[in-house]
C-alpha cells in the first residue's frame, strides 16, 4: 500500500513506540488518527506531527465496548496499527482476575474486535491494511511472562489466520515483532537490562518495521538484532530448549526486575 494520502488509526499512540510510529506515518504523508487514554499527551503528539489533518480519539481499550466505539469515532480508515498494550509480566498467582482480563482485552481482544469492525469496509474497497504490534515474546517463552506470552502468541496466530482469510482481496494483515526496545517500553520503564549478548533496538526501528509491513505487505517483520531473531525463531521451533534456557538464573533475575517495575501498570 502507498501510504501517501491514506488515513491510519494508531492505538497506544502516546507511548515511546507509538510516538515513533505516528511520526513515521505522518512523514509518509499519512493522516494519523491517534488514540490512547491520555488526553494531554495526545494533544501534544498531534501538534508535533508533520503534515495536517491529524486528530486524536481518547479511548481506554480495557473497557467493554471501547474497541467498537473507537472504530466508530475514528471513521473510515485505510490502515489500523494496533499498538496499544498492557504489561502482562509477573507470576500468574500475582495477577488479580481483573488484571488478567484487562491484559487479554487490550493486548488481544481489542485488536480482534477492531478488525471485525474494519474488515468489511476494507473488503468493499478492496484496499486496507491491518498491522498488529506483537513481540518476539509471541515466538519464545520467557519467565514471569506467562500472561504476556499468551497475548502475543495469540495475536500472532490471529494475524496469520486473518491473513489467510484475506488472501487475494487487496487487504493485508501483518505482525510486527520487536525484541528488546531501548528508550521505550518495559526495559526503559523499569530500568532493567536486556539479557547479555542479545542486543536491543529502537522505537524508530519498530516504526520503520510498521511502515515496511504496510508498504511491502509483509506477513511478519521482526525488529531486533540478528542473534535475537535467531534465538526467538529457535525458541518457536524447539520450545523445550527455549524453556530450559529462559529458566536460568540470569533470565529470571531480569524478568523479576521487569515484573516488579510493571506491577502497578496492569
Amino acid at each position: 500500500m502507498e501510504l501517501q494520502g491514506k488515513t491510519a488509526l494508531l492505538t497506544g499512540a502516546t507511548g515511546g513506540i507509538g510516538r515513533a510510529i505516528a511520526k513515521a506515518l505522518a512523514e509518509r504523508g499519512t493522516t494519523v488518527v491517534a488514540s490512547s487514554r491520555k488526553v494531554d499527551e495526545l494533544t501534544e503528539l498531534i501538534d508535533s506531527l508533520p503534515g495536517s489533518g491529524h486528530r486524536s480519539v481518547v479511548a481506554d481499550l480495557a473497557l467493554e465496548g471501547a474497541a467498537e466505539q473507537l472504530i466508530a469515532d475514528a471513521g473510515q480508515v485505510d490502515v489500523l496499527v494496533a499498538n496499544a498494550g498492557l504489561p502482562g509480566t509477573g507470576t500468574i498467582d500475582s495477577f488479580s482476575p481483573d488484571e488478567i482480563s484487562r491484559a487479554l482485552r487490550v493486548n488481544l481482544e481489542a485488536p480482534m474486535r477492531m478488525s471485525r469492525e474494519l474488515v468489511p469496509g476494507m473488503l468493499e474497497r478492496s484496499s486496507g491494511h491491518l498491522v498488529y504490534v506483537a513481540s518476539l515474546a509471541g515466538k519464545a517463552p520467557s519467565p514471569r511472562s506467562a500472561v504476556y506470552n499468551a497475548t502475543k502468541f495469540g495475536l500472532r496466530g490471529f494475524a496469520f489466520g486473518l491473513r489467510c482469510d484475506l488472501a487475494g482481496t487487496g487487504v493485508g494483515a501483518s505482525i510486527v515483532s520487536p525484541g528488546f526496545v531501548r528508550d521505550a517500553g518495559m526495559f526503559a520503564d523499569t530500568g532493567a537490562k536486556a539479557p547479555a549478548g542479545m542486543g536491543t533496538t529502537t522505537p524508530e526501528a519498530v516504526a520503520a518495521g510498521v511502515v515496511r509491513a504496510i508498504e511491502r505487505d509483509k506477513h511478519e517483520v521482526a525488529v531486533a538484532p540478528r542473534r535475537l531473531r535467531a534465538v526467538a525463531h529457535l525458541g518457536l521451533a524447539t520450545p523445550g530448549l527455549a524453556i530450559r534456557t529462559a529458566s536460568g538464573s540470569a533470565g529470571r533475575k531480569a524478568a523479576d526486575q521487569v515484573a516488579s517495575g510493571q506491577a502497578g501498570k496492569r
